[in-house]
């Protein structure tokens, strides 16, 4: 894709799943990626994976909701250079009714998948406008488009993620910063595995996998192609959509 040679990418939760794929396409294309992520072995392993194909990355261990840990590793990164991508794609839940849950859960679940991205976008936004220019790819998901059963919490937050990415499109526009969503679907990642543990909670994944039109879950591999695409010179002329990536589950126009 183009414009992507050279670029310097932060990618949270690049340690597993979506984010490692992720990490591995941007360099590829030849960006210098930042792994950012809380399990440092994973994203140690992220980093080495790269280096062997020839590319470039850092491993950053950080904790997303600690606004402390955010600075100083996006700091730390930045060291090298200025922060041209940033693509928002940690996250983490447990299914559950929500007249089961409590505060606790809530807290826990709104701090990583809402002031998680909200903590790295005022970490590195500010040098985006200084720098006149930047690409922001958020991972919502379909839950925050259509709702989920078992995800209440869950699905407020990513709808919150979707509506803050319109917005900060329209204020950060003028600025020459693009900011984009993707909302994947039931995906078999270590996460999914870990929601869907409990009876209930395996109800909610087989019904999931049945109504997919496609019959399949998606794959990780499934996601880097969009999210480099809105990255790239490409997409030049996009900002504030979301694009489902759900094999059909859900159709939005």
């Amino acid at each position: 894709m183009r414009g992507l040679q050279g670029k310097r990418v932060i990618v949270t939760g690049g340690g597993s799943g979506i984010g490692r794929e992720v990490c591995k396409r941007f360099a590829e294309e030849g960006s210098e990626v930042g792994v950012f992520d809380l399990n440092g072995d994973g994203a140690a392993e992220t980093v080495a994976m790269i280096e062997a194909a020839g590319g470039k990355a850092s491993a950053h261990v950080v904790d997303i909701a600690d606004r402390a840990a955010v600075d100083y590793a996006v700091a730390a990164f930045e060291k090298g250079g200025q922060i041209d991508v940033l693509v928002n794609n940690a996250g983490w839940d447990v299914i559950k009714p929500f007249l089961d849950t409590d505060m606790e859960l809530w807290k826990k679940v709104i701090d990583i998948n809402l002031y998680g991205p909200l903590n790295m976008h005022h970490a590195v936004l500010p040098g985006m406008v200084e720098n006149g220019g930047g690409r922001v790819v958020n991972i919502s998901s379909d839950a925050g488009r259509v709702g989920s059963s078992g995800e209440a919490v869950y699905s407020a937050c990513k709808g919150g993620i979707i509506s803050f990415t319109k917005t900060m499109a329209r204020e950060l526009a003028r600025k020459g910063i693009q900011l984009n969503a993707v909302a994947p679907g039931p995906t078999d990642t270590p996460l999914f595995a870990q929601v869907a543990a409990g009876e209930a909670g395996a109800k909610i994944a087989e019904g999931l996998k049945r109504a997919i039109p496609m019959k399949r879950l998606a794959q990780p591999t499934d996601y880097p192609g969009i999210i480099c695409f809105l990255s790239s010179e490409d997409a030049g002329f996009i900002t504030g959509q979301v694009i489902s990536v759900s094999g059909g589950l859900s159709m939005h126009g």
